[in-house]
């Protein structure tokens, strides 16, 4: 890979392949590229793949204040990226967060997007608190003596955000939240500049983790999505227990001309569990738009 200059930071990113651009916004907030690969290596076998570390994530530039962090940097980041790039329009996907990011971005700047794909995403505050929710319910009925330790910190005035809270977070097995077969957890991959929490809070907000705030809790598309003109695929996974199905097939309602595939034995990150059909479903939107 190598770096852009965009907004006065370098953001790392890496090409992969030749065709029409395709770019891939990891989720998070927080998160580098890392994780996206190599499952999305697959596109670059038709398509030029990108690959990016948002500003302060992975290999790009950190921010002196955390302050410096947000949504709207993100959106406008990758616009950046694009014109320093030389593309004139590009195929988006975003998985997760970096589907937020993915419909600002095309309802921001539609002329740049050739076709929108979205992957185990949310279109507004109320369904990442939906998650939350979800998590902690989860935690607390599969994980009681760990979630008996955040309560006695929260009564203690800690917020999620506060690094003892962050440690026991951590000790939830992603299998738990993230995948159909829990066994999964054990193929992606990590590294140790994969996730910058600052980031993650300072764009859900402190207490992030328990009650959404920050810009994600300002976060609402649902009245938009059906203006947008592009082609466009939402993408779901039945046993995505972060995403969640009861909330993630309203985007049919709110995005009626989008094409919406539920993977049937997937959690949150379908890319790895059910490969060779996601791919596949793809790569025949991108062929027709369908």
């Amino acid at each position: 890979g190598t770096y852009a200059w965009v907004d006065g930071a370098h953001l790392w990113f890496q090409i992969k392949g030749h065709g029409d651009p395709v770019v891939v916004i990891p989720g998070g907030p927080g998160d580098s590229h890392v994780y996206l690969t190599p499952w999305f290596d697959e596109l670059a076998k038709h398509h030029k793949l990108i690959y990016y570390d948002a500003f302060g994530r992975g290999k790009s530039d950190r921010a002196k204040n955390p302050d410096e962090y947000s949504f709207e940097r993100d959106v406008r980041d990758l616009e950046g990226l694009r014109i320093d790039l030389g593309i004139e329009k590009w195929t988006v996907i975003g998985h997760s967060y970096g589907g937020m990011v993915a419909q600002a971005y095309a309802l921001k700047y539609p002329n740049s997007v050739s076709k929108l794909i979205l992957s185990n995403t949310f279109y507004d505050g109320e369904m990442w608190q939906e998650n939350d929710d979800n998590s902690n319910y989860e935690i607390k009925n599969q994980y009681p003596d760990l979630w008996a330790k955040l309560m006695k910190l929260r009564d203690e005035g800690m917020v999620s955000s506060s690094p003892e809270c962050q440690k026991l977070y951590g000790e939830v097995p992603a299998g738990l939240l993230y995948f159909y077969n829990a066994a999964n957890a054990d193929k992606v991959r990590k590294d140790s500049v994969s996730f910058n929490p600052k980031v993650y809070y300072q764009i859900v907000g402190s207490d992030g983790d328990f009650l959404i705030s920050g810009d994600i809790g300002k976060l609402d598309f649902r009245t938009e999505l059906k203006d947008l003109k592009m082609p466009v695929l939402i993408l779901a996974g039945r046993f995505d227990r972060v995403a969640v199905p009861s909330f993630s097939e309203k985007f049919q309602e709110y995005c009626p001309q989008a094409k919406f595939v539920m993977f049937e034995k997937s959690g949150h990150l379908p890319f790895v569990e059910q490969t060779k059909k996601y791919f596949q479903v793809i790569e025949e939107f991108m062929k027709d738009g369908k």
